[in-house]
């Protein structure tokens, strides 16, 4: 039986073969022909399990693979690098640790969602995109703004249809190209909103509202796009052991350093599920953008108390914690969410925590 390690490029990829006995000939550069990429795939073994790291050009890859007959494995890349212990670093020995790792069976493997998945998969991402966009043009107008001593009193939201038409009015206030600055900035503005909208509606007619975006959407703070959003990154909610492991795959939980009796807690580890992350902090956010809507709700009680004694950021991210614990039982269990019943903090750091499937 083969194993086959692929330390993949953006313009090529080393192969490495092991079998049972030890590596098989030399590794083998393949340029990312597609003809080449395809013959090389039919002079291995049908069957043939291949690993490949996440963080190369593998969406094509693992289609290639998977037509080919043959097994892709996919590898975190970081977790892959730690494992592998190697002191140099080139193409030949990467693509020998992952053949290596994928014979032992120690290999970091990360789940493959289906293609169908991959590609709708980018519909919510560009328009978690372009929210990031309309975002950042809002921010830089409200400090132009800011600069010159200009403030809209005459609507809470600026870029309502009352806040757009008073700030029309207060332009000619504004140095001459300051002005022809937020005006460029207001028009771009108006495209990307066009371009959310035609995104949002894209998402609606490709994807089918299924049962888990259904559960999901009885989240706190949860709607259509943020339950389609959380159900597609999910996936298979069998590939997790638990609760805190979505929890820490959706970069809910923080890094913890303890040494010598003493516990720190800091960010949350980079090689996380950004696009989950989003979400869970997104339906956080709105939480705590009105409180008050949600006082009587656990949600509500929890970013309250913590904002007192905390802060708001670290009570967001407790509520989106929250928020990814509870969808995993109910995506387990298949339960729409349920107010947690309450619980005395067994210690200063421990909050209400019970989940919906312990009620």
């Amino acid at each position: 039986m083969l194993y086959v390690g692929c330390d993949a490029h953006k313009r090529y990829s080393v192969f490495a073969v092991m079998d049972d006995r030890g590596p098989v000939g030399v590794p083998v550069k393949v340029d990312h022909d597609l003809g080449l990429f395809r013959h090389y795939l039919s002079c291995l073994p049908e069957g043939t399990g291949i690993a490949i790291e996440t963080n190369g050009p593998w969406y094509w890859m693992v289609d290639e693979i998977e037509q080919a007959g043959h097994n892709p494995v996919l590898a975190h890349a970081g977790k892959a690098k730690l494992m592998m212990g190697q002191i140099n670093k080139t193409d030949k020995l990467d693509a020998r640790g992952l053949a290596l790792m994928l014979r032992n069976g120690t290999l970091p493997k990360v789940w493959i969602p289906p293609g169908e998945l991959r590609d709708q998969r980018e519909l919510p991402r560009l328009r978690m995109a372009l929210v990031g966009i309309r975002t950042g043009l809002k921010n830089r107008i409200q400090a132009t703004l800011a600069k010159y001593g200009i403030r809209i009193e005459e609507s809470s939201d600026l870029f309502g249809k009352a806040g757009r038409e008073a700030l029309a009015r207060r332009l000619g206030e504004l140095p001459p190209q300051t002005r022809v600055s937020v005006e460029a900035e207001l028009r771009l503005l108006d495209q990307v909103e066009e371009q959310i909208g035609l995104s949002e509606k894209r998402i609606k007619e490709v994807v089918a509202e299924t049962p888990a975006i259904k559960l999901l959407m009885s989240l706190p703070g949860v709607g259509v796009i943020l339950g389609i959003v959380i159900a597609m990154e999910i996936g298979d909610v069998e590939r997790f052991g638990g609760a805190e492991q979505l929890a820490s795959y959706a970069g809910t939980v923080p890094r913890v350093r303890s040494s010598g009796g003493k516990t720190y807690y800091g960010k949350s580890r980079p090689d996380v599920n950004r696009y989950l992350k989003w979400a869970f902090m997104e339906a956080a956010n709105v939480i705590a953008s009105h409180p008050r809507w949600w006082a009587g709700r656990h949600v509500g009680r929890l970013y309250l108390r913590l904002r007192e004694r905390k802060g708001h950021g670290k009570a967001v991210g407790a509520v989106a914690r929250h928020l990814a614990e509870a969808a995993y039982w109910m995506l387990k269990n298949k339960e729409a969410y349920r107010e947690p019943r309450a619980q005395t903090p067994t210690s200063s750091t421990r909050e209400e925590t019970r989940l919906p499937h312990e009620s």
